[in-house]
């Protein structure tokens, strides 16, 4: 059976790894260093998906320079202490492997630094599985998921793969929208941080790894 993917682009926070403990906690960490107050846990689980500083800003209302010593801030705690709390999904590790055993180009699309991405790939013994691993710039320039998402597609297509049938797999609205800047389409999937209001137009919405693989393998 064909395909029905050319390329196949997978966020990585909620889709793949359960990273929101980390996250969260060292989010919390920072804001007491800053002398803020703390959001609830449900507010800072908001955090999780799009950029981080992004987020200093819009939430916190902090201007450029402020959000940029904010995440001076938070890297290198979540780095030393939250980066590797978390957690694969059920299925999902298995999934990614077999993926990678395809002929299909699977590219990672994260708003994390590509750097830490990769280390947490590596924790989990899932970056070799991987054709490219896309993700945010260090600078931040390239961060938010439109940004990375033509990041992924242009490494594809310049190492003379057939990117003209991709499709993202993604838990936010994020995910949706910044693959739909580049007509890239996005299964959602369930397990992850965004409520079902979040997979509007999306083409799919899966609960499992095993529907999931379906829909990618064709």
């Amino acid at each position: 059976m064909t395909a029905p993917w050319s390329c196949i682009l997978f966020d990585l926070d909620g889709t793949i790894v359960d990273s929101a403990p980390g996250i969260t906690a060292s989010l919390a960490w920072t804001l007491e260093q800053l002398g803020r107050p703390v959001p609830s846990p449900a507010q800072l689980l908001e955090w999780v998906g799009p950029p981080i500083l992004d987020s200093f800003r819009d939430r916190e209302g902090m201007n450029l320079e402020e959000a940029e010593h904010a995440l001076d801030t938070y890297r290198p705690h979540y780095l030393a202490n939250g980066a590797f709390d978390s957690t694969m999904y059920p299925g999902v590790g298995q999934l990614i492997r077999d993926l990678g055993r395809s002929p299909i180009p699977l590219s990672l699309a994260t708003s994390k630094p590509e750097s830490l991405a990769t280390v947490m790939l590596e924790h989990f013994d899932l970056a070799d599985s991987f054709d490219f691993l896309t993700g945010a710039s260090e600078d931040e320039v390239r961060s938010s998921k439109a940004d990375v998402v033509e990041e992924a597609l242009r490494r594809i297509r310049a190492a003379g793969h057939d990117a003209s049938k991709p499709v993202l797999v993604g838990d936010r609205h994020y995910d949706v929208l910044g693959a739909a800047e580049h007509g890239v389409p996005t299964i959602f999937v369930e397990w992850g941080y965004g409520s079902p209001a979040e997979a509007v137009g999306t083409v799919a919405s899966v609960k499992t790894a095993a529907e999931l693989e379906k829909l990618l393998l064709g």
